[in-house]
């Protein structure tokens, strides 16, 4: 038979999937596409994509193709195909258009032109023209215009192919029925069907998951319940090809329905169990697809010998209540899955991939797929022990009902230290602060609000001393954590939990995770990029604040050089405070990138600004980079020690040497702050005697950081 050029359009990231089932169905010189796949194929080819197609939205037959930069031009080229040798005038017609980067941009004008077009030249050779008809007509032709070149396209599927025909009416947002076998096929249930595995759907909506994998596990053709198509008016339709391959596929169902496996969906809603049973017996799965109404943490296996498929499209929000209520969904799931499905497999279709770490489960491939025009992401896991990671980013916070009378005095201690601390707030224009530090012995956390409306919170619970029962302080932490999410309206997405740990060295810089996620906060004048999940501090010491200031302060007309820079966030206000030059120096690539993005995000690009990645330690024992300095600030760590450094850095033994050298590198006149936060430092001022020691801890606490007046240590030191 006569090989022809055809296009199937798919949905995005389906476009492998779609390649590969047309192979199987006959297809050759199949290639992928921005919209789709095209191929070439017998009309046979082309009856059995539209029969046969789980993945593809439509079977187009390309009739014309021409340039179409002006309206004109677009009449001119429709005109070029003879349309009776496709349909007469007895007979309805409808164009649909799709236009991207075109000088026609409007869609509805060049459908509107099409049609013109059409009719025009009916009524020119036959006196007569069809009528057009928007809902199922006889014809439905396509028009893509893509960089002002236009294809016009019979499709033959007349409507698109999702629509297989058992669903009248979904529940909200329902998941669509090739978006669904995307899912199916991703996670490899065919093979798994073919073995005997079973399938559960424990969150099943109106059943298009366990439905779809009904027809794939019994080899039942998509579109074989469907009535209304693109060909059957067409006057090349080839009616006894076509009743052949309907013939061929009844037999097929048959035979295959008498091998399915056991299929399960479930759901707490009575209505969408209800729904999904109906959908069932229309698609002729009466008796063979089981619903049943059930609670998520109800969901087992169907058979304890027999392992399978656990898939679900958990909701965006629509049907079971607000984002707030989706973390903990997403972990009564992972729960359910660890706890009783060990050995099989699982595929989440997850709009948030945030939400994705909520399982508890690391995902053995990871495939992107759009439902609409919300990018997702399929979570192909292994439900093994293997493969289980503690998600939580802290505990379950305690609900109300369940606290002590403690924490009732941990509340009112949030509500009065923010009321102390808010005129202060505003009157500095402060958007990132301490709200709490062990002000109550039971509760031994730090409490930090970034940003404002809502503000994510920064939890770090300072690590009980053995004499401490763990039980007690786990529920204390618990009680803590509920009244924070409440006092402060914020949902468990943005707060952010860690236990401090007394640090060695550069520990306190060690990555906990590698979320690589930053979030811009604003100080004064200045804006920083903050990280909360992946190192156990966020990049922004909140009690250098008022260091941070006089830096500013003392910059003006200086080169300045940060020493042991981290992220960079002194540099930012030297340089806001007028400096001439900064120089940036630290051992870690990371924290170096991490302060020229800060630099950057505040327009501090330019060549005088320099970042040097050295050990400080050495560097400043070969006499820095050449360069004298009018302002230095020194904030060395307590301890550090690294396969990079050549020795450790011991502070208390060390301090002495490094504020030498780095007084070296100052300006006749110019100022080295140093500081550290070692609780026990002494400053060995006989050692000094050279140099002007002046103790300004006091005055670098800033008000928020009050109650813990050994936050830090700070010392202005000038040649005398």
């Amino acid at each position: 038979m006569l090989l022809k050029s055809y296009i199937a359009t798919a949905p995005m990231r389906m476009e492998q999937l779609l390649a590969e089932e047309l192979r199987n169905l006959g297809a050759v010189d199949v290639a992928e596409s921005r919209v789709g796949a095209s191929f070439n194929g017998t009309l046979e080819t082309a009856y059995k994509a539209c029969l046969w197609s789980r993945t593809a939205n439509r079977i187009l037959l390309p009739l014309a193709s021409f340039a179409a930069e002006t309206p004109a031009a677009l009449y001119e080229g429709v005109q070029c195909v003879s349309w009776s040798d496709h349909f007469g005038v007895t007979q309805s017609f409808a164009v649909e258009c799709n236009s991207s980067r075109s000088q026609i941009s409007h869609s509805h004008f060049a459908a509107l032109k099409v049609k013109d077009a059409i009719a025009d030249q009916f009524r020119e050779r036959q006196g007569a023209r069809p009528s057009v008809q928007v809902e199922q007509p006889d014809i439905l032709i396509n028009l893509y215009l893509l960089r002002d070149q236009a294809t016009l396209s019979l499709d033959l599927s007349g409507e698109s192919l999702h629509r297989r025909g058992y669903r009248e009416q979904g529940l909200g947002a329902p998941l669509k029925e090739n978006l669904a076998a995307a899912m199916l096929l991703r996670a490899g249930w065919p093979e798994m069907a073919a073995r005997g595995g079973a399938l559960l759907d424990p969150m099943c909506g109106s059943g298009t998951l366990p439905i779809e994998a009904a027809l794939m596990a019994a080899d039942i053709a998509p579109g074989l319940l469907r009535r209304h198509w693109g060909f059957l008016h067409w006057k090349q339709h080839d009616e006894t090809l076509w009743n052949r391959l309907l013939a061929e596929a009844h037999v097929r169902r048959e035979k295959g329905l008498a091998q399915l496996p056991v299929i399960v969906g479930c759901d707490q809603s009575a209505p969408a169990v209800r729904s999904a049973q109906t959908n069932a017996a229309r698609a002729g799965l009466q008796g063979r697809v089981r619903f049943e109404q059930r609670e998520l943490s109800q969901a087992a296996p169907v058979s304890a010998a027999v392992n399978g498929l656990v898939v679900a499209n958990p909701p965006y929000g629509e049907r079971l209540g607000r984002d707030s209520d989706l973390p903990r969904l997403y972990r009564l799931l992972g729960d359910t899955l660890k706890q009783r499905f060990t050995g099989w497999q699982a595929a989440i279709l997850t709009g948030t991939p945030e939400l994705g770490k909520r399982l508890g489960l690391r995902a053995r491939k990871i495939y992107s797929l759009f439902n609409g025009a919300i990018e997702c992401k399929l979570l192909c896991i292994d439900i093994d022990p293997e493969w289980f990671v503690n998600d939580r980013r802290f505990p379950t916070p305690l609900p109300a009902e369940s606290r002590s009378d403690g924490a009732k005095a941990f509340a009112n201690r949030l509500l009065k230290n923010r009321k102390h601390l808010v005129r202060w707030l505003q009157r500095e224009g402060i958007s990132c602060f301490r709200l709490y530090d062990a002000d109550l012995p039971e509760y031994a956390l730090a409490v930090d609000v970034y940003g404002t409306e809502p503000p994510r919170v920064h939890v770090q619970e300072y690590q009980a001393p053995d004499s401490i029962d763990p039980r007690k302080a786990r529920l204390r932490l618990r009680e803590a954590l509920g009244v924070i999410l409440e006092t402060l309206k914020i949902d468990e997405e943005r707060l952010y939990f860690k236990v401090r740990k007394p640090q060695k060295g550069s520990a306190q810089y060690q990555k906990l995770a590698t979320s690589a996620k930053f979030y811009q906060v604003n100080e004064g004048a200045c804006r920083l990029l903050v990280n909360f999940e992946d190192y156990l501090d966020t990049g922004l010491f909140l009690d250098h604040r008022k260091t941070r200031q006089l830096l500013a302060e003392l910059a003006a007309g200086k080169r300045f050089l940060n020493l042991f820079c981290y992220t960079g966030t002194a540099s930012v206000y030297a340089a806001s405070g007028g400096a001439l030059a900064t120089t940036s120096v630290d051992m870690s690539n990371t924290y170096l990138d991490w302060a020229q993005r800060n630099m950057q995000l505040n327009r501090f690009d330019g060549a005088e600004h320099r970042f040097i990645r050295a050990d400080c330690v050495e560097w400043l024992k070969r006499g820095g980079d050449g360069n004298r300095y009018g302002l230095i600030f020194l904030d060395p760590p307590s301890f550090s020690t690294s396969k990079r450094m050549d020795a450790t850095l011991d502070l208390q033994r060390d301090h002495v040497d490094l504020i030498r050298g780095a007084t070296n590198l100052l300006e006749p006149d110019g100022v080295l702050i140093f500081s550290n936060n070692l609780r026990r430092f002494r400053m060995e001022r006989e050692r000094l005697e050279n140099l002007e020691v002046e103790d300004i801890s006091r005055a670098t606490l800033p008000n928020d950081f009050q109650r813990n007046p050994r936050i830090h240590n700070v010392w202005r030191i000038r040649l005398k």
